[in-house]
């Protein structure tokens, strides 16, 4: 299968860059095509702005019609539409970064912000989102580390639960373009990680990986599944009792 890793941090000798040099050996050595995109390495320019489309110069920029102009005339930025061509060419994309201020690094949200155009990631010429995406059959992981004990991103951990802190990304990015998002992979206590711990980190990031293809992916709700009505608002009654918050757009598992 062919499997794009997006990473973006700035030191190459920090976990993440392990990590994700980890993903991408393992990967090809159990016989995946791998490609990849090391932002920082890039230079990636991380803001949307005029620059992005300098065959269109309407008086005033609205974006989204812009984007969606060049997407369909073929006229985007060449590092742009580098980076589609290799969202279309995956089977899967990993994302491997580390939370900084319960969010992706702006780097990575700009890769986003700029690859994910109005007529490629979503628009009304496409397919519904929310499960019928142009992504659709694509999986996706979301890789992260974070300076934090796992027991403070939990139920009644301070910093609330990861999956609504990666739900942005899980169900507003992945889901929203029709890509099928796995359950995250989260090394905790990053900055004081000991060797011992990063072996087993790499065991179970292994495991996970080559689950890409087969490990069930979250159990997010679809647009056109009936769960939701003209408003785009659940209809009462299909949640699980007791079911509440970001969970409530998540199907109950089996």
């Amino acid at each position: 299968m062919k499997i794009l890793v997006v990473s973006a941090h700035p030191e190459p000798r920090s976990l993440n860059a392990s990590l994700t040099r980890f993903a991408v050996d393992h990967l090809r050595a159990t016989g995946h095509e791998v490609r990849e995109s090391d932002l920082y390495a890039m230079k990636w320019k991380a803001t949307v702005d005029a620059d992005d489309f300098p065959a269109d110069a309407p008086d005033r920029l609205h974006v989204m019609a812009a984007s969606e102009r060049a997407t369909l005339d073929g006229v985007l930025t060449p590092d742009v539409a580098a980076e589609q061509e290799k969202v279309r060419w995956s089977d899967a994309v990993v994302l491997q970064f580390p939370v900084w201020w319960f969010a992706p690094p702006a780097i990575l949200k700009g890769w986003i912000d700029r690859v994910f155009t109005a007529g490629f990631g979503y628009g009304p010429t496409l397919p519904p989102p929310y499960g019928q995406g142009p992504l659709a059959g694509k999986r996706a992981l979301v890789s992260v580390t974070l300076g934090a004990r796992e027991t403070s991103f939990s139920d009644r951990g301070i910093h609330g639960q990861l999956d609504d802190a990666l739900h942005p990304l899980q169900h507003g990015l992945f889901w929203f373009t029709g890509a099928a998002p796995l359950e995250p992979f989260a090394v905790y206590w990053a900055n004081e990680l000991p060797e011992d711990a990063f072996e087993t980190a790499k065991r179970e990031y292994a495991a996970r990986l080559d689950g890409l293809f087969t490990d069930e992916p979250v159990p997010f709700r679809s647009l056109v599944g009936g769960d939701y009505d003209h408003d785009m608002r659940l209809l009462p009654g299909v949640e699980a009792p007791g079911t509440s918050g970001l969970a409530l757009h998540t199907r109950p598992r089996g």
